[in-house]
């Protein structure tokens, strides 16, 4: 269950799996007409040689790398004593939500709830007494990481298939069985393995190229059919989005499920293949070339088997939900590689904007995943809902360091 970073091409991100999506295979799914075993039970069974192969696999002295964190000072924040802190209190509060009664953040967050409209001068105190900021590092022992950026996009879309809207938009298969290896074997913990019966065997799940083939049993898991098939395809990979509807009517829609192929940037591949150049690997670059070459971009998006399925979400929601289970704050959220930066912890950046050399030093909330934002020192900034947005995402591709602020008394224990 790897997943090979495209960090050479900045457009290409893989989605989130919001924290609600426990993958945990129901119990009571349909017995197998072949055997009359429940299918989870045949799952487990077809898995086991696999499952003790990785168990030995993760049992491995690993090597030996540079810890990821080391303890700084506020001083060496780049623009911290000047920053204005408050408009990134909302999204520390969002975090508090999914934080409050975990152990290492009850006090801060408790704290937090005391205070009435601070000013930024106390949130300055609040975060300085309460916190200790640690800088990260790479394996090994560099700083400096890779900084991209995401967003939520508009498409127009129809209920029902037209000539004009023809790409579907699919829920959740029923076909797609789930399996969290963790539950069972602790050290496979965030392991996760997607497939599907084929008589009594279990075998990958179908790959995009034979999901928009037909080949996969979808039809009446329709959704929504929307008029581009590549915005579609950049939905996926920015994992939520609106779709405007023929009555003016806009319906809001998440992740749901993976079919369980690792992600692959269809920006390298076009750069590999010489179609663009690698400075002209934005997401609009791609969208250009797709529009200019339409018989081959079918070919093209299907050199990313990763297939990405939706569910409608509440109206009432006010933006996409992040991998923590709370709505996301444009410009304040940040999707990190959770095996290094706890989910809701804030994270002080220190990059550029977008095809610019001005500063953006920023206090943001840990609040997002994705499956090609891997390594320490790496962000993903969602910059919110809308083409201004999609533009500022789709070119950001900047280098930076990044700190985590630890909550006294749970700061990370030191490596051995």
């Amino acid at each position: 269950m790897s997943c090979i970073d495209s960090d050479a091409v900045v457009v290409d991100r893989f989605l989130k799996q919001p924290a609600a999506n426990t993958g945990k295979i129901d119990p009571d799914i349909p017995k197998n007409p072949v055997n009359c075993l429940p299918r989870w039970a045949l799952l487990k069974a077809a898995l086991i040689p696999l499952i003790f192969l990785a168990a030995c696999t993760t049992s491995r002295p690993p090597a030996q790398p540079y810890p990821p964190f080391a303890v700084s000072k506020w001083e060496m924040l780049p623009d911290w004593q000047t920053i204005d802190l408050q408009p990134a209190w909302a999204a520390f509060w969002q975090s508090c939500t999914a934080l409050k009664n975990k152990p290492g953040w009850q006090t801060v967050c408790t704290q937090a709830d005391q205070m009435s409209q601070p000013d930024n001068s106390a949130l300055h105190q609040f975060f300085e007494q309460d916190f200790t900021p640690y800088q990260v590092y790479n394996p090994d022992g560099t700083s400096q990481g890779l900084f991209t950026g995401y967003y939520e996009p508009k498409l127009y879309g129809s209920p029902v298939k037209t000539a004009r809207f023809r790409y579907p938009l699919y829920g959740v298969p029923d076909d797609l069985l789930t399996i969290d290896l963790g539950d069972a074997y602790p050290q496979l913990k965030d392991l996760r393995l997607r497939g599907r019966l084929q008589g009594n065997r279990v075998v990958p799940y179908y790959n995009r190229s034979e999901i928009d083939s037909g080949e996969a049993p979808l039809k009446g898991h329709e959704l929504f059919w929307v008029d581009n098939a590549v915005d579609l395809f950049f939905l996926q990979i920015q994992g939520s989005g609106r779709i405007e509807l023929p009555d003016g009517s806009v319906v809001k829609v998440g992740y749901a499920d993976q079919n369980g192929y690792p992600y692959t940037s269809i920006g390298k591949k076009l750069v590999e293949m010489g179609g663009i150049k690698l400075e002209d690997a934005s997401m609009q670059g791609i969208k250009d070339w797709a529009a200019q070459h339409p018989d081959q971009m079918d070919s093209l998006l299907e050199q990313n088997a990763s297939y990405v399925f939706f569910r409608i979400l509440p109206d009432s929601l006010p933006a996409p939900l992040g991998a923590l289970g709370v709505p996301l704050t444009d410009q304040y959220s940040l999707a990190v590689d959770p095996r290094t930066i706890p989910l809701g912890a804030p994270v002080f950046i220190s990059t550029t904007y977008p095809n610019s050399t001005q500063p953006l030093n920023r206090l943001m909330l840990a609040q997002d995943t994705g499956g090609a934002i891997k390594g320490a020192v790496r962000g993903d900034f969602y910059w919110g809902f809308g083409a201004q947005a999609g533009a500022q995402a789709g070119s950001m591709k900047q280098t930076g360091e990044m700190w985590v602020l630890f909550p006294k008394g749970a700061e990370p224990t030191p490596s051995p």
